[in-house]
């Protein structure tokens, strides 16, 4: 299988500089950075070192990632985020698991003993309440549905639509709230009943960068996916 390592950036330049020297070349086949419209250095970081980047044109995470879509050539993407809460040793583990047939891969903050160790009291209950929400309306067994952090087949995206955003995905992207498709991406695999597993995968603290989720419009939203999937998407 081939990988594709995706990270998504928003002025991510001390993260950057700290993470990528430990992500190794003979764990990724391409690596795409897709930045939101940095200001802090980070494009010219990432230029600097030999990276691929991509300067998306609209706003959002979930627009950039549909911008970039076309470039993918991997079999399986990972999404990474390069601010710190993501530990980059964990990226062989990822594609050993999806290398036994799985359609998706998680690296879960909760799962066994990890722990996030960037939550507050706030995030942590709305992980916990979406995540419980997604096991007991769509039937799944997820301990972290939320994470950025996971592998997936790259044909999900078409075989699962995600391409195709109800109309107020878009206007929340409009309004600057930033949305990524894993949590849906984790309400269609089990809807489909396919093939996923979680690794235990601590989230430490972010070490670079603010917050760019906001816990209160955030959660309005993904509360709105999650009747979306109910009762519009099939």
């Amino acid at each position: 299988m081939k990988t594709t390592l995706i990270l998504p950036t928003l002025n991510e330049l001390g993260g950057m500089q700290e993470i990528m020297p430990r992500i190794k070349k003979e764990w990724y086949d391409q690596i795409i950075i897709v930045d939101g419209g940095s200001t802090d250095g980070t494009v010219e970081y990432a230029k600097e070192n030999g990276y691929c980047v991509y300067e998306q044109k609209g706003k959002g995470l979930r627009q950039g990632l549909r911008e970039m879509w076309g470039m993918v050539t991997g079999d399986i993407v990972i999404t990474f985020s390069p601010d710190g809460n993501c530990i980059p040793e964990l990226i062989p583990s990822l594609i050993e698991e999806m290398a036994k047939g799985y359609d998706m891969v998680i690296a879960s903050r909760y799962a066994g003993k990890a722990k996030s160790y960037d939550d507050d009291p706030i995030t942590k209950f709305g992980n916990w309440m979406f995540t419980a929400m997604i096991n007991i309306l769509f039937g799944a067994h997820y301990a972290d549905a939320l994470g950025i952090y996971r592998a997936y087949k790259t044909d999900l995206i078409g075989r699962l639509g995600m391409n195709k955003d109800a109309k107020f995905i878009e206007e929340a992207e409009k309004a600057g709230i930033l949305i990524g498709w894993e949590p849906q991406l984790s309400i269609r695999c089990a809807k489909r009943k396919l093939k996923v597993a979680e690794i235990p995968g601590d989230e430490p603290a972010r070490i670079y960068g603010e917050r760019k989720m906001r816990p209160f419009k955030s959660g309005s939203i993904m509360l709105a996916q999650i009747l979306y999937e109910i009762f519009v998407w099939r």
